[in-house]
């Protein structure tokens, strides 16, 4: 686990692909924003199209770049958490998510955990990839 948090921590940026709602891929930025007990979060607004993505099709696919070439894939399910004691620490770690949603009971405001979650390093030293079930 510390060897993905570690990893998402650098990378700074993530990339979420999702099953859009009209059935087709999509991928954008997204950034990790902490690990609690042994999952990992992140947070959207209800008013966004990723949200509906990830209610309808909750398993998503995150990939992250990270130093001498080296990358990570993290699967999962996307779960819904509505612990205001959860937002407000992701409003804690993220000053730009504290500036959007201001408050953590903002009613737009969404987290959400990864389960069953998988991740994959890789690189192109020759060496196998490391998988890490989460």
């Amino acid at each position: 686990m510390r060897r993905v948090v570690e990893f998402l921590k650098q990378s700074q940026v993530q990339y979420l692909a999702t099953v859009g709602v009209d059935g087709k891929p999509k991928v954008r930025p997204f950034q990790f924003m902490f690990e609690e007990e042994g999952r990992l979060y992140f947070c959207t607004g209800n008013q966004k199209p990723v949200f509906r993505e990830l209610e309808r099709s909750p398993f998503v696919e995150f990939c992250a770049s990270g130093p001498q070439f080296s990358w990570m894939r993290l699967s999962g399910k996307a779960v819904f958490d509505a612990d205001l004691a959860v937002k407000a620490k992701v409003q804690e770690v993220s000053p730009l998510v504290r500036s959007i949603y201001q408050t953590p009971d903002n009613p737009a405001f969404e987290v959400f955990h990864l389960e069953q979650a998988v991740a994959t390093i890789a690189d192109f030293s020759g060496n196998p990839p490391e998988t890490v079930v989460l």
